[in-house]
């Protein structure tokens, strides 16, 4: 009597007859266990596996590829929330604000009595209607630019370093007005925004773009940072850009090696502290001398 013909199965569905090996792992695989490959096909084990292992493409800055500007849209939704807070409560610009400190005879407030948080909260709030000489154009008009520019930095840095980014220039421009203008009363994201525009100027020249048009914006760029000495927050706008600046310059020039990751990361680290340092040393100036 004739020996019967084995009869082989898939390894994930033995009740499935299969003829057709995985290239990869060789264990036999039925249709719907089947993924093409460059040659043959492998199981769904085997592609899962050589996903994890396949090196993910960076941009030239060490970010990952990303099509959604994710931090983009959480950014704007935030300033968006903080805007209609406002409108519902105005206090809440007054309790948020970027405020070193009050003059003698008022109640305590500010970053030299322990509001810390306003160092940042202040940039996430805007001007409301009927207030100052923007209104509601102070939210649309920032917004706008950080849609516009934005995108195209997160983009380039990916999601990580591009929050770290746009959070150290709203601090830098809040360190600024506290070590200038202490009793200044200063809001919105434009100390960000000049960061993320000094990031833009940054990345062109290190990527060889044709810079015409980045220096033509970043040339009314600076017209707006000396118009608005008179009418909006220099300090702010300065200390963003500088601090933006700083930090795309790490990003961009830092090796491309296993070193690039940790300089990247202790460049952010010392702006931080050296930012908040300078804010200490400050509030203990102000602390200091209102207690003399």
């Amino acid at each position: 009597m004739a020996a019967e013909s084995a009869v082989t199965t898939c390894f994930r569905h033995p009740q499935v007859a299969s003829y057709v090996r995985c290239t990869r792992c060789e264990r036999y695989i039925c249709p719907s266990c089947m993924r093409e490959a460059a040659v043959g096909h492998q199981c769904v084990e085997c592609v899962k596996e050589g996903a994890r292992t396949v090196r993910q493409a960076r941009t030239a800055f060490g970010g990952r590829i990303s099509a959604v500007p994710l931090v983009t849209y959480v950014l704007i939704g935030l300033n968006v929330l903080a805007y209609l807070a406002e409108l519902a409560r105005p206090s809440v610009e007054y309790r948020f604000d970027m405020l070193g400190t009050v003059p003698a005879g008022h109640l305590p407030e500010g970053v030299a009595h322990g509001e810390w948080y306003r160092l940042l909260t202040g940039a996430f709030l805007h001007l409301t209607p009927g207030e100052g000489t923007f209104g509601i154009t102070h939210v649309l008009f920032n917004m706008i630019v950080l849609w516009n520019i934005g995108r195209v930095v997160e983009a380039q840095l990916g999601r990580v370093r591009y929050l770290a980014l746009y959070l150290l220039a709203a601090l830098g421009g809040s360190v600024l007005v506290l070590l200038v203008a202490p009793e200044t009363r200063t809001v919105g994201a434009s100390g960000a925004l000049f960061g993320l525009s000094a990031a833009y100027w940054v990345m062109g020249r290190r990527l060889g773009h044709d810079m015409r048009a980045v220096n033509q914006y970043m040339g009314g760029l600076l017209l707006w940072l000396v118009i608005s000495a008179w009418l909006t927050s220099w300090q702010a706008h300065l200390g963003g850009l500088l601090a933006g600046g700083a930090v795309t310059l790490a990003y961009a020039y830092a090796p491309r090696d296993g070193r690039r990751v940790p300089v990247q990361a202790g460049v952010c680290v010392a702006l931080t502290a050296a930012l908040l340092v300078l804010a200490w040393v400050k509030v203990s100036g102000l602390t200091g001398g209102a207690a003399a």
